[in-house]
């Protein structure tokens, strides 16, 4: 994989020195769509590195993006990035920030590497260097065979690929990628996944990936912000939040599991089903061994457990918390 670290002076006319503080705040954010309410008193921080803005479809992720790159007006509430104002500030946060956008955002009739080159000139590089930048990101992505094709010629996935390259070409401070695997096929997405993790955790490059498929955000990021219906359900370091007051169990019960569900639902456990009829049950409070109380409440119940077993918790467990899926 080469290196797409720009020479020194690229660097001083592309950025100023990497960001290491919180790259996000937003207080008590709110944005209306006419009469529907997209986001609602979303307050979050954001720190620096790889975070994962995570939610089902139309929990309000792509209009928190948009909202903080100054294209849309809040109704109230403020925002920061890289400690800017948004509302003072957009055009200035714009330059620092590389975007990929969920859309397909390529200009018609141009091939790949005018395309990166182009956008690399809009962010500030000078036209050589953004020739030599376009080159050099586009094989980073795995494009280089492929730069002088006319990118309608592209595959789904090839275009996710040129919209990540148009993003990092300018050495941002600040990554947007919103659901940058959308369309791909497995091989693809396993691709697209190792290269933010590569921006990540060893070009160091900050960036907020919004995904509803926590897969995604699990692999490659270290802190997530869960949303769920325009408002923030939970934030935090990914394996903090994992390991958050109780143990997750994994339990398959002989009978009616749905009816022993809502038992253990009144009993003040969280438990969500998986595909293979085995149930995740999370047990609050800080007792290292939940299975004497799993198994006396199947004894009251006359339920036959035919599998118990601690398990590693997961973000899904995270989510199905945060939001109430269970």
């Amino acid at each position: 994989m080469p290196d797409i670290s720009p020479n020194p002076d690229v660097q001083d006319q592309a950025s100023p020195a990497r960001f290491a503080g919180p790259v996000v705040k937003a207080d008590a954010l709110s944005v209306r769509y006419g009469k529907n309410q997209a986001l609602k008193d979303i307050t979050a921080v954001f720190p620096a590195g790889a975070v994962g803005l995570l939610g089902p479809n139309g929990a309000g992720k792509s209009t928190l993006l948009k909202s903080l790159l100054g294209f849309l007006v809040p109704e109230r509430g403020s925002m920061k990035v890289l400690d800017l104002d948004v509302a003072t500030s957009a055009l200035e946060i714009r330059e620092r920030i590389g975007y990929m956008p969920e859309s397909d955002a390529h200009i018609p009739g141009m091939n790949a590497v005018s395309f990166v080159a182009y956008c690399g000139q809009l962010s500030g590089l000078p036209a050589v260097d953004a020739m030599q930048r376009a080159h050099e990101v586009l094989y980073y992505v795995g494009l280089g065979e492929a730069r002088y094709r006319n990118i309608e010629t592209y595959s789904t996935g090839m275009k996710q690929r040129i919209k990540l390259a148009q993003a990092i070409v300018h050495d941002p401070d600040l990554l947007f990628l919103d659901e940058p695997t959308n369309g791909m096929d497995p091989k693809g997405r396993d691709e697209m996944l190792e290269l933010i993790h590569d921006l990540a955790h060893q070009k160091n490059v900050n960036l907020i990936l919004s995904s509803h498929l926590l897969p995604d955000v699990e692999y490659t990021c270290d802190h997530v912000v869960v949303m769920d219906k325009g408002t923030v359900a939970t934030y935090g370091p990914i394996d903090a939040l994992k390991g958050q007051g109780g143990r997750v169990y994994e339990m398959r019960v002989k009978g009616d599991q749905q009816q022993f569900i809502e038992v253990l639902k009144a009993a003040g456990y969280d438990v969500h089903d998986t595909d293979e009829d085995v149930m995740r049950v999370f047990v609050p409070g800080t007792s290292d061994d939940g299975t004497k109380a799993l198994f006396a409440l199947a004894a009251r119940e006359r339920v036959q457990v035919r599998h118990l077993r601690p398990s590693v918790p997961t973000l899904e467990d995270v989510f199905a918390r945060a939001v109430g899926e269970k």
